[in-house]
């Protein structure tokens, strides 16, 4: 059975008009670049994305300015497992953009692996990046926005943070560790005007992932979903402006499922 097809794209509407923002891990084919490309077109005054990779970083800049006309595409290479290139993602966002509105945190890492198999430094590993990297963003960023009482940031969590399932109890933790860390954290941030919510994705096919994984397993984990098919990478990212944007002005330490709730 072939997968469903999804809707049309959705053209932009001016959801974060003269915002700024910063994706972190958004230089791949998933779903922080998807954010990032519709922060500009939701007209964003200036995009600054992050990765590990410094090729794939001049790539993606250029494909943004490209594709979304959008001039002001800044991208910085940062580590979120290391504070001191946390920091200076966050000075450098703040100096080029002339202060960071909104901060999406993207990154993270995955893994299969069942836990009588896993060693420490692979457990550590994915709960340094997905969960600690949340941390280390967050809390550079707060420090900025709380004094100036006002901003945004949005997490990436994942469906993997309510259900079970094998062998992913590492990057199943380090999500539900991002949930409880947004809803937290967005308490503190209240008393300063900051809103933090997350949104929690399912399955979100790209381009890499249809080549690296089976069609008969996309097929199945499609089938188990609300619409019978997994969600477009752009899908994931409108729910993020929503969250990034006025329209969600009341809502703080909210986690978003983007995505049918069966186990």
């Amino acid at each position: 059975m072939a997968l469903k097809e999804p809707p049309p794209y959705v053209a932009g509407h001016n959801l974060l008009a003269g915002k700024s923002v910063l994706v972190t891990a958004a230089a791949g084919a998933g779903i922080g670049f998807a954010a990032a490309t519709r922060a500009a077109e939701e007209g964003a005054r200036a995009v600054m994305i992050s990765d590990i990779h410094a090729g794939r970083l001049e790539t993606a800049v250029a494909s943004l300015k490209e594709a979304t006309g959008l001039e002001a595409v800044y991208g910085k290479l940062a580590n979120v497992t290391a504070e001191e290139e946390v920091q200076g993602l966050v000075d450098a966002a703040e100096e080029q953009m002339g202060a960071v509105d909104v901060l999406i945190n993207n990154a993270g890492l995955g893994g299969t692996r069942c836990l009588v198999d896993m060693a420490d430094e692979e457990w550590s590993r994915v709960l340094d990046v997905t969960l600690t990297g949340t941390m280390r963003m967050t809390r550079a960023m707060l420090r900025k926005m709380q004094p100036r009482g006002a901003g945004v940031i949005v997490n990436n969590a994942s469906v993997l943070g309510w259900r079970a399932q094998k062998e992913q109890c590492h990057y199943a933790a380090a999500k539900a560790g991002v949930m409880a860390l947004t809803r937290c954290a967005a308490l503190e941030a209240a008393d300063f005007g900051v809103r933090i919510n997350a949104v929690s994705p399912s399955n979100a096919f790209h381009e890499f992932l249809k080549k690296t994984t089976p069609m008969e397993l996309l097929e199945e984990l499609a089938a188990k979903e609300a619409f019978g098919r997994a969600a477009e990478v752009w899908e994931v990212a409108n729910v993020m402006m929503f969250l990034a944007s006025d329209y969600s002005g009341y809502m703080t330490g909210e986690i978003v499922s983007c995505s049918s709730q069966r186990a």
